[in-house]
């Protein structure tokens, strides 16, 4: 790269900044030990990509977006994953004993000597952004690659950090600060890639990490090597959850706290044994949400109306149902945001509190000490509430104590799993709650799933085949146009990013309340509350497909077929 090139067109402004901006952003990189480059962006009102688009026009290089095709396995082979984060830089290709390496700093004249120098080969640069470098050194050589190498030094990221102390004393594993750092890379790692859960699973050659995201499990990719460490980061995850590190035959749970960023996150941290060593699970749960409004969340037309119309009853059951990782908590607490005013008082029983809202008292079970949601039911209606959230109504103590509580003047909302609205009053029945009571108190059912959004930054539009509008249903067949993800570095290149959910809202009635009470089918009583109006989990899908928000793919993966949702829901009552 011709430095002294580039140099002269950043003094002269022509590479975007102002030339007394250069002189003024060149002390103060200078005072602060920071690269120019950062300043400078800092500062200016340049993105990077244009910045490194121009110095690399103006230094006679090229600009490379990193691709998987644009990375050699020579060159990989050739650089050390420390080397490689030390320096932030991504070796691209060798020929000829020369290798190219993309870096983010066009300014640094004295980077390509040293390069040469340690590498010993003639050296040639070109640029990329620092989150495509960032992405290439991951893809290339794992997570936490560096520390696998247990090379010491910190990479220039900001690392996790304990908000508790932890005692290290006994467990010479994790102590050694290689471990640690690891696992804080692990952490970091899922964190920035929003995942909501770590699966540590050991097999007898390796040690397998998952993260999901979006509801799916992705592979992490750490190095192989990182499997001689698995005992290790297991202990050091005990420590960190306050468990027996001795313990390695029995499943054990506890919780951490950890910061990144300046933001705080809770972790619930759980191991069981298995025949290759202890199989742990870190789910990330941030304690800086913020708790939106329905329509973020995805509730539109008739369900958003009717939902806001449930919510203001007085007196009244209302449950959401679905499997683990469906959005439930996240809609509740998004409707107890709309009734938290100074003259309603909230009182919620979880396991554990998801969410931290002022204004509301939050109670967390505890079953070891006799603490279960059966009796802190009632306690919580010694403290006079208007409205209740149960976590989630798991045996009949729990259903009939939450019924009783709703005859008698409260508002509760709570939680079943169950696969859609209909089947809720079946696992009631099914729990010992007698028909006429649940036909008296349940005021609505919202069954809700979520699907993965298109990612907005790579959707393209494209013309359906007939065979994919057939698996959708008839309500599909108008459908003259789908979207989808081409892929790219912001969604990781699956063409999806973040998630909406979709919802079916049954609402109760006199004809359904008599149909609850009769002991009817399932069946009945879908065909029913469809008549009057229910739109099924798939017409709501098919309204996000329509809109180009989802993917044919991700409905049908989420929702029951037309024949399933009619016969594939309960035994006769």
């Amino acid at each position: 790269m011709n430095y002294a090139a580039v140099s002269r067109l950043l003094v002269r402004g022509e590479l975007g900044p102002p030339a007394e901006l250069v002189t003024q952003a060149s002390r103060e990189a200078r005072q602060q030990g920071v690269p120019l480059r950062q300043v400078l962006l800092q500062q200016s009102n340049l993105d990077e990509r244009t910045l490194l688009e121009r110095a690399a026009e103006a230094g006679g290089t090229r600009y490379l977006e990193l691709g998987e095709s644009e990375v050699t396995a020579e060159a990989i082979q050739a650089v050390s994953p420390s080397f490689a984060t030390h320096y932030r830089i991504v070796p691209v290709s060798v020929r000829n004993g020369e290798i190219v390496l993309a870096t983010d700093d066009p300014f640094d004249e004295h980077l390509p000597e040293e390069l040469a120098l340690l590498l010993n080969r003639r050296v040639r640069l070109v640029l990329a952004t620092s989150k495509a470098i960032a992405r290439a050194i991951r893809r290339c050589y794992g997570v936490g690659a560096d520390t696998v190498e247990k090379l010491s030094g910190r990479n220039g990221a900001a690392a996790v950090e304990e908000t508790r102390d932890s005692d290290l004393a006994d467990e010479n594993a994790a102590r050694d600060a290689s471990v640690i750092k690891l696992l804080n890379q692990v952490l970091m790692d899922a964190i920035q890639h929003r995942a909501t859960d770590i699966h540590f699973e050991p097999y007898e050659d390796e040690l397998r990490v998952r993260y999901r995201i979006d509801g799916v499990l992705r592979d992490a990719g750490v190095p192989a090597a990182a499997r001689h460490y698995r005992h290790a980061l297991v202990s050091r995850a005990k420590i960190m959850g306050n468990l027996d590190i001795a313990e390695r035959r029995l499943p054990q749970d506890g919780r951490a706290q950890v910061n990144l960023g300046g933001q705080a996150y809770d972790l619930r941290i759980s191991i069981l044994p298995t025949p290759h060593g202890e199989a742990l699970n870190v789910r990330i749960l941030s304690r800086n949400t913020t708790i939106g409004d329905l329509q973020s969340l995805g509730f539109e037309g008739r369900d958003l109306e009717k939902l806001l119309e449930l919510v203001r009853i007085p007196h009244g059951i209302i449950l959401v149902t679905g499997p683990t990782g469906s959005g439930k908590t996240t809609t509740l607490y998004t409707v107890l945001r709309l009734l938290n005013k100074a003259e309603t008082k909230i009182l919620t029983v979880e396991d554990p509190v998801e969410y931290r809202m002022q204004g509301v008292t939050q109670m967390q079970v505890n079953p070891e000490i006799g603490f279960t949601f059966a009796r802190a039911l009632r306690s919580m209606l010694r403290h006079d509430p208007d409205v209740m959230l149960i976590g989630e109504i798991r045996d009949f103590e729990t259903a009939e104590i939450t019924i009783r509580t709703a005859l008698t003047g409260h508002l509760v909302f709570s939680t079943l799993h169950t696969n859609d609205a209909p089947t809720a009053m079946g696992r009631l029945i099914d729990m010992g709650v007698e028909p006429f009571l649940i036909a008296s108190s349940v005021e609505g059912v919202l069954a809700q799933r979520l699907v993965r959004l298109v990612c907005p930054n790579c959707r393209e539009w494209y013309e359906p085949d007939p065979l994919t509008l057939r698996q959708l249903g008839p309500e599909a067949a108008g459908l003259t146009r789908l979207a989808r993800g081409r892929g790219c570095g912001e969604c990781r290149f699956t063409g999806l990013w973040g998630r909406t959910c979709i919802t079916e809202l049954m609402l109760m009635d006199g004809a359904l309340r008599e149909m609850v009470a009769a002991k009817r089918h399932a069946d009945d009583l879908r065909r029913e509350a469809v008549r009057r109006g229910m739109r099924p989990l798939r017409s709501s899908g098919i309204r996000k497909i329509e809109r180009g928000l989802t993917t044919v793919e991700e409905v049908l993966r989420v929702t029951p077929s037309p024949e399933a949702e009619s016969s594939v829901l309960v035994e006769p009552l």
